[in-house]
């Protein structure tokens, strides 16, 4: 709304929005009226239109006409003069005040009013940048070949070893909430060669913690035809630079609003081999019991993230050739180092980020697979099928929506960049 008035300046318009606030100076009165594009500040002079005004609340709905008359101490450098007034829906006071700078109310308190606190300017922007990235995704990988798909969200069985699932009914038959798209994705590799898709995900772990969800939204991409993982981080790299660069375009003012800080991103990310970035953590922790973990703890993450800032004045850090036994069957082992994987996690900012990697192509590696894992390739013949019929070396990565928007707008907790989070606390609003 702000930001184009003034190229009307002259001219009677009308607009409408919400009252996001009203304050009556002597005989002038100020409205700041609000609409998803912005803040418009009327003039109102008229002692019955400030008399009705005064009489509503915050957030009541209004359709204002008037005069753009240009003033550069404004927002957008204009606003309105003789304003003519109608309610479209009074409103009671919201539980916080959407005209101050941040929401003065507890995270929980928040969150149980999020239909009114997600109109606030700044909360707003953060979701207006999960929707910018998710363009960037699209465009980056369409251009690149790539094939948007959409895969089911009710499944038979687990995609992810390991991680617990949602049991739903399904027509007397137990079913699942989807993990992940991974399986349907690799299969899809057979028909399109190169895929992508934006959809949310489930997992039904107990976590608590500000870094986990048990909903999110996974930005998934499978390709086919490479050489190893390293094809897939380079792809990776290229769609991760598309996204970032493109913000300050697709977003303008709300790049500040949202408080992104633009992340360091080198031509060329560092990597690091998982055994060699776990013994660097232990002894910059300065703890030796980093040394018998199977992977990489939340502070070796923070340690690692400060490093590749510190060293390479780099925001990112690939964490390559995880052990396998911490990666899913489906995982390609690294033919040079036994026990290790062709996978990888892409940190940002001490954080994991992205988790990738080759994937096995071949039907007798999975069988294999499954048997030293112990797992029954009954439920997964559909899967299993695909192969048999020929897939090519392929290999993909998923991205945490959530976890980059709250890395780049230095949100403390997912659940403040995310619509209506869930967890193991949470099933409203």
């Amino acid at each position: 709304m702000s930001t184009d008035l003034i190229t009307h300046a002259g001219q009677h318009v009308r607009l409408a929005g919400w009252l996001h606030r009203y304050r009556q100076l002597s005989h002038v009165g100020f409205l700041v009226l609000r609409d998803a594009r912005g803040l418009v500040q009327v003039v109102v002079d008229d002692p019955e239109t400030s008399r009705l005004i005064g009489g509503l609340a915050n957030e009541s709905v209004l359709s204002v006409t008037g005069q753009v008359v240009a003033n550069p101490q404004a927002p957008g450098g204009a606003e309105l003069h003789d304003p003519i007034v109608t309610v479209l829906s009074e409103a009671i006071p919201p539980p916080f005040d959407l005209f101050r700078p941040a929401l003065a109310a507890q995270l929980p308190t928040i969150l149980d009013h999020a239909p009114v606190a997600l109109r606030h300017p700044a909360v707003r922007a953060r979701h207006r940048v999960a929707a910018a990235l998710t363009d960037s995704f699209r465009a980056s990988l369409t251009g690149d070949g790539f094939t948007e798909i959409h895969t089911p969200k009710i499944v038979a069985g687990a995609t992810e070893s390991g991680a617990n699932v949602f049991p739903i009914d399904y027509f007397g038959r137990t079913a699942y909430l989807a993990q992940s798209p991974q399986l349907y994705k690799q299969v899809m590799v057979g028909v399109f060669e190169r895929v992508f898709e934006t959809a949310p995900v489930f997992r039904a772990e107990p976590h608590d913690t500000p870094r986990h969800l048990n909903e999110y939204v996974s930005l998934d991409a499978e390709l086919g035809f490479i050489d190893d993982h390293r094809d897939v981080m380079a792809v990776l790299t290229a769609t991760l630079r598309a996204m970032i660069d493109g913000l300050p375009e697709r977003l303008g003012p709300d790049l500040a609003l949202a408080g992104v800080t633009m992340p360091a991103m080198p031509a060329a990310i560092p990597d690091i081999h998982f055994a060699d970035a776990r013994d660097l953590a232990a002894d910059g922790l300065g703890d030796e019991r980093e040394l018998h973990e199977p992977d990489l703890s939340p502070a070796s993450e923070r340690w690692l993230g400060e490093w590749a800032l510190r060293e390479h004045g780099s925001d990112f850090l690939y964490v390559t050739g995880y052990p396998m036994g911490k990666r899913p069957f489906y995982t390609h082992p690294d033919p040079e180092r036994p026990g290790f994987s062709n996978g990888f996690d892409l940190l940002f900012r001490g954080l994991e980020l992205v988790t990738g990697g080759q994937r096995l192509h071949r039907v007798a590696d999975y069988r294999a697979a499954l048997a030293e894992r112990g797992m029954d390739p009954e439920p997964l013949g559909w899967y299993l099928d695909a192969f048999a019929h020929g897939m090519p070396p392929h290999g993909g990565f998923a991205i945490g929506l959530e976890r980059l928007v709250a890395r780049l707008t230095g949100a403390a907790n997912l659940r403040e960049v995310t619509l209506f989070p869930r967890d193991i606390n949470r099933l409203t609003p």
